[in-house]
């Protein structure tokens, strides 16, 4: 008995009708689909007349599933791997199965389609022709300022993905990490009915969307312009230490002013940092 096959399907990141009919007939012909929502897929499924049998895939259940699926293709079944919204394992589950499966010289098929990251990047306006997928940032603020600087001297596009709850939190740390004038994109609930693109200077970036409680809702794609060429860099302010330095010998406001002077951020951005700072 021949092995059976991994389908690798894509699906939509919002409208649902940006769906390939080969994704379709793939879904539609395979003996299981593993979602990783199936809540989220059910709706997708019956809007074009899927009925094949569901299963759920998620990173909590992957692990323990894992010889299921793989005795379910030795057996010579097909299985079509979905996750709720673009490509699978871009930041979604799947990747253990698709290794283990590689492992075996098991065949695994890819059903192309949407990608949230190529999506913003194809019309963010920031160069495309190197580009550096970070996922999402750590959730910890000092994990996440210390992996930003990691990548701080990258040249290439930097994108990343954040949820609405941190985004506010993401970006005052790449305004710190990255600097004030450091070009960037936001691109907000890409393919849904309330799409948008920001673009401009991070410093700009988070007043907008602090000023806005509606560019703080949806699932976000953040692209940072890469830096310069190291021929062309400017020294690098490590505007924290010098906030750290100046509070040691100044009131905060005066602190504040001289850092704003030093680096031309605004005041409103460097005291709220320096704040937190002076009640550590």
């Amino acid at each position: 008995m021949s092995k059976g096959v991994l389908y690798v399907v894509a699906t939509p990141i919002g409208n649902l009708d940006d769906f390939s009919q080969r994704a379709v007939d793939t879904l539609k012909r395979v003996d299981c689909i593993y979602a990783e929502d199936t809540r989220h897929t059910k709706p997708l499924l019956m809007q074009y007349g899927i009925n094949t049998p569901m299963r759920s895939l998620h990173q909590y259940n992957e692990q323990s599933q894992l010889e299921t699926l793989l005795n379910a293709l030795d057996a010579g079944q097909s299985i079509a791997l979905v996750s709720d919204a673009g490509t699978p394992l871009i930041s979604d589950p799947g990747f253990p199965l698709v290794r283990e499966v590689t492992k075996r010289d098991g065949r695994i098929i890819p059903v192309p389609g949407a990608s949230a990251l190529i999506c913003a990047l194809s019309v963010a306006g920031l160069p495309t022709d190197r580009f550096v997928f970070a996922g999402f940032p750590p959730r910890n603020t000092a994990q996440r300022q210390s992996w930003m600087q990691t990548l701080a001297r990258q040249e290439s596009t930097l994108i990343f993905y954040e949820s609405c709850h941190r985004v506010v939190d993401s970006l005052s740390d790449m305004l710190l990490v990255f600097g004030p004038t450091r070009e960037g994109v936001i691109a907000r609930e890409l393919t849904k009915l309330h799409e948008t693109f920001l673009r401009g200077s991070l410093e700009l970036l988070i007043e907008r969307v602090q000023e806005d409680a509606n560019q703080r809702k949806g699932e976000f794609v953040i692209l940072i312009a890469g830096a310069a060429c190291q021929s062309e860099q400017r020294v690098e302010v490590d505007v924290e230490q010098m906030l750290i330095t100046l509070l040691a010998e100044l009131p905060l406001k005066q602190a504040v002013a001289l850092a704003s002077k030093m680096t031309g951020m605004k005041k409103n951005n460097l005291y709220k940092q320096a704040l937190k700072i002076s009640q550590a």
